[in-house]
């Protein structure tokens, strides 16, 4: 029988792998988890995400994190909905009806940046 992976263990490997995300790019819920080794846990990166919001973004820049078509949808878990896209936008990266201009030039994938 395989074993469950460590769900605290996991949501600090998220943490690990969020930080390096540089400012001005974005990454996926989806390419976070198969980074990590776990294809299909998208959703468990999106509860990491949502238990570290009580730290401050430059800890564990949360905003970052969109999912795979770009959309904001992280953003009701921030103290104002607004909040994540203004935090984007600070970084340089464009928002427009909830999804991230110009995603795919602005996608950093951890599996081929972190090599």
């Amino acid at each position: 029988m395989k074993e469950k992976p460590d769900k605290r263990n996991f949501f600090e490997d998220v943490y690990q792998v969020v930080r390096l995300i540089p400012r001005g790019r974005v990454s996926s819920y989806g390419a976070i988890a198969s980074y990590l080794g776990s294809k299909g846990s998208a959703r468990m990166v999106g509860w990491a995400l949502i238990a570290a919001h009580p730290f401050s973004a430059s800890q564990i820049p949360t905003h970052r994190v969109v999912n795979r078509l770009g959309l904001l949808t992280g953003k009701q878990h921030f103290d104002v909905p607004s909040a994540m896209q203004e935090r984007l936008e600070q970084e340089g990266v464009r928002v427009q009806n909830d999804k991230v201009v110009d995603f795919d030039q602005l996608f950093w994938d951890p599996a081929k940046e972190l090599l």
